[in-house]
């Protein structure tokens, strides 16, 4: 159990408006939410035609990814238990979830610390390395943001850890399943809604991909990426996305941010895929959409979701990295349980290195 936040009760999780002039939206029909466009999403005769493998197959991942697996290092707890709060401390734990620490506030990020990202346990969905962090060695949590229903991002034993008093910002329709699960203080969001947290404000941002807990509620709840302004430092978290045309027009609006968090995984097979996930070509466009001074790569090498091997998102980044004019620097792959303190208004950015260092696999 996460450590009893003595200012759970100090500020409150307030929706406090809308954007103004703001188109994206999403299509609500037969009480299904739709994305911007409704561009094509599989259907379950998709889902079923990927399983079997009768669908096309990808053959350019570089054989070498079958060997990489992510690096996972002992958290650094001086720096978590007292990070400078007039920095960004980011803390990756493994898939989406992060540790976010700024301006003295701790913010997570879709928190899954279970062993499977399944409603039972299933071989193929099983974590394969720990979290970077155990609940245990949490600081109190002051807020926790869902991007969508998926049991990769909402995971109830894990909420349940932090405690019913935890206030959850969260997309449209997901505060019946939080509030049957006793969370009181979950608050749901549209995209272009707005939120105050004490000193942190709140924006809700479409994205592309989809929702579901079983096979009747398909798109029944929202999903969405999270801006976070906290004393005029911007921070993004994507959530899960496919690479909407329409980000070129949006993301430049709230450009340019401190730091993104960007999916690079789950994208093979393309044909299924490529609407609700981005590949590393499409996360560096979204960096780059976004101005970011620094992004940091998730939604890879905790679980097998897809048909990549673990370790080719990795590999795959730097080889787009390489060809880019964008560094390794501003973009980058975290090991798992590693902190990163990024310097305030600009690219420059110091990771603090780990006493000890287990390699779950080899690495390049």
């Amino acid at each position: 159990m996460v450590a009893a936040n003595p200012r759970v009760n100090q500020w409150k999780l307030l929706r406090t408006g809308r954007l103004t002039d703001f188109p994206w939206q999403p299509e609500h029909v037969s009480a299904q939410f739709r994305n911007v466009g409704a561009p094509w999403t599989p259907s379950l005769p998709d889902v079923l035609r990927w399983k079997l493998g009768l669908g096309p197959t990808d053959t350019d991942e570089n054989p070498g990814a079958l060997t990489l697996a992510p690096i996972v290092v002992a958290p650094n707890r001086e720096l978590i238990e007292h990070p400078n709060p007039e920095r960004i401390n980011v803390t990756w734990v493994g898939h989406s979830t992060f540790l976010v620490q700024v301006a003295g506030f701790n913010i997570l990020t879709d928190p899954i610390f279970s062993e499977y990202c399944a409603p039972w346990p299933i071989s193929r969905l099983r974590r394969t390395v720990p979290p970077g962090l155990a609940i245990s060695q949490l600081p109190p949590i002051d807020l926790v943001l869902i991007s969508h229903s998926h049991y990769d991002h909402l995971d109830r034993s894990s909420l349940l850890q932090l405690g019913c008093g935890i206030p959850i910002a969260c997309p449209l329709g997901l505060t019946s399943h939080l509030q049957r699960w006793g969370f009181a203080n979950a608050v749901e969001f549209g995209w272009g809604d707005e939120g105050e947290f004490g000193g942190v404000h709140i924006t809700c941002l479409p994205g592309q991909h989809g929702s579901a807990r079983t096979p009747f509620d398909r798109d029944a709840t929202l999903w969405c990426g999270w801006l976070l302004n906290i004393g005029g430092r911007k921070i993004y978290f994507a959530g899960d996305t496919g690479y909407a045309l329409y980000f070129a027009d949006l993301f430049p609006r709230f450009a340019p941010v401190d730091l993104a968090l960007l999916p690079i995984g789950a994208y093979a097979p393309r044909w299924f895929m490529q609407p609700l996930h981005l590949n590393p070509e499409e996360a560096v466009q979204v960096h780059s959409d976004l101005r970011a001074h620094v992004s940091i790569a998730m939604h890879w090498g905790t679980f097998r979701l897809s048909d990549e091997p673990l370790g080719a998102p990795m590999s795959r980044l730097r080889t787009v990295l390489a060809r880019s004019s964008i560094s390794e620097f501003a973009f980058r792959i975290a090991a798992i349980g590693e902190t990163i303190t990024l310097s305030e208004g600009d690219a420059e950015s110091q990771t603090t290195t780990a006493t000890s260092v287990e390699n779950a696999g080899p690495s390049m």
